[in-house]
């Protein structure tokens, strides 16, 4: 029995640990409702690389193109480039229609998306050179972008930054509890992770789209292929002296997934792309945190530190540890009062997620636009699902071997339903509606007599190979 009440005063001092070395993070939850950094007008409009990784896209990819093509920022200093990878459909076909310069891969060894980023950049690097644009923009296939999200971000380009992550905001919140659920952990994230982090200036995490970096961070191509290309670039970025940044004023829209079993691909495919990530980097970061006495180091650190799979752990092993003095020492405080205690550590699990679901619909009311209260108290109710999803997910990948598999993207919502969308909701920027309909037309028909690069670029950007 000594045993046993000795493991569980060494699992009470783990969590106690882990919970001083997290309290920092109580001060981002503080900044982030109130504070967020901001950026003065551009002096200089740059010139930009749009980068788009797509598998059987077909069906939402001219969207995300004619988006890009309303832009209010000129178009001339604008080039796309498409990598459809692995297509089965007219993906390509769709990008060269709508204006984009498009690559095609065939490669089924090599199939995640930071291979098919890896394959495009050399293609770039080889026909035009990496320094033919000031900086690259990343985007999947699904996204849509508010009319005024690249002067935004050429706003903090311009301001210095060379790493710059996005408002991400969601197309389908309204269809399900579980694309809602996403929506709400993404909108809790720029709240407690990105807004404090750009004002304290430390490093906020690229999250697999919808970011701006520096054509200097690929001076040496892209070289960031596992499962979670993004939390590995975060990590190198931090290794390399850079800061990523967050700007709050640039919008750009994401579709989730609607069907647990599409969720749950992808949130093992995250899993397990951290858990690999967290092994690679984990020890850089850590003589960087001590050896450079970086506390960004540190903060990256502990974003990569799977705590779901140390709190899981802790948890069963409390459990294991009741259910044996019970069971062969007829002591401790009984079956039935173990079972209440893992209930009531769950209630107030739950009761945790519902109340930070209702402040983030509570704080992020004007961006999220009118939504009923039955759907509004629904969402709160499920949102502890994003969690547990998270926590199988977690436990699956540790035992399992993951491949990469598309996540399919069944919401065709087009620029122009956006916009009508976001003018009914009376959002800050649906004023942008006339014109930017009207910038997509001409850009549009611009794109079918001049060819998917524009005169103006063309001009500084060879349009033959290097060879």
């Amino acid at each position: 029995m000594d045993h046993i009440e000795l493991a569980e005063h060494a699992l009470s001092t783990i969590s106690l640990v882990f919970m001083l070395l997290y309290a920092y993070r109580l001060v981002f939850v503080l900044l982030g409702a109130r504070y967020t950094r901001h950026f003065p007008p551009c002096r200089e409009q740059h010139k930009y690389a749009i980068v788009i990784a797509a598998r059987n896209e077909a069906a939402v990819i001219a969207n995300l193109l004619d988006s890009i093509a309303a832009q209010d920022y000129p178009q001339a200093k604008l080039a796309v480039f498409v990598v459809a990878d692995n297509c089965t459909d007219d993906t390509a076909a769709e990008a060269r229609r709508h204006g984009a310069v498009c690559y095609e891969r065939r490669d089924r060894l090599h199939c995640t998306k930071g291979f098919a980023l890896q394959y495009l950049f050399k293609c770039i690097n080889r026909d035009y050179g990496y320094a033919a644009f000031d900086a690259y923009m990343i985007f999947d296939a699904d996204n849509l972008l508010a009319p005024d999200f690249v002067s935004r971000m050429n706003e903090a380009f311009d301001a210095g930054e060379k790493i710059v992550i996005s408002y991400r905001a969601t197309k389908n919140l309204d269809r399900s509890w579980l694309a809602a659920s996403y929506a709400l952990h993404w909108l809790r994230t720029v709240r407690t992770e990105n807004r404090p982090r750009s004002v304290l200036r430390l490093s906020a995490r690229v999250q697999g789209t919808g970011y701006l970096f520096a054509n200097e961070v690929v001076a040496e191509g892209w070289n960031y292929t596992s499962l979670t290309e993004d939390r590995a670039f975060s990590a190198d970025a931090v290794l390399r002296g850079y800061r990523i940044s967050y700007n709050d004023a640039a919008i750009f829209y994401d579709e989730q997934p609607e069907t647990l079993k599409i969720a749950l691909r992808q949130r093992i495919r995250w899993s397990k792309g951290h858990l690999q990530s967290f092994a690679q980097m984990s020890g850089k970061l850590l003589v960087c945190t001590f050896r450079e006495r970086s506390f960004t180091a540190y903060d990256m650190l502990t974003t990569l530190f799977p705590y779901d799979l140390v709190g899981m752990s802790t948890r069963l092993l409390r459990f294991l540890l009741a259910l044996c003095a019970f069971l062969y020492f007829q002591q401790g405080r009984g079956l039935v009062a173990v079972l209440q205690s893992w209930l009531l550590f769950w209630l107030g699990d739950w009761a945790g997620a519902f109340l930070s679901a209702v402040y983030v619909f509570y704080i992020e009311r004007e961006r999220l636009g009118p939504l009923s209260w039955q759907r509004k108290l629904l969402y709160c109710a499920t949102f502890q699902s994003f969690m547990i999803i998270g926590r199988i997910s977690v436990a699956v990948a540790l035992v399992t071997k993951v491949k990469w598999k598309p996540i399919p993207h069944t919401k065709p919502l087009s620029v122009q339903e956006l916009l009508r969308e976001q003018s009914r909701s009376g959002r800050s920027w649906a004023a942008l509606d006339e014109p930017a309909l009207l910038r997509l037309k001409e850009n549009r028909d611009r794109a079918v007599l001049t060819g998917p690069v524009s005169a103006e670029t063309a001009q500084s950007v060879p349009a033959v190979r290097r060879s």
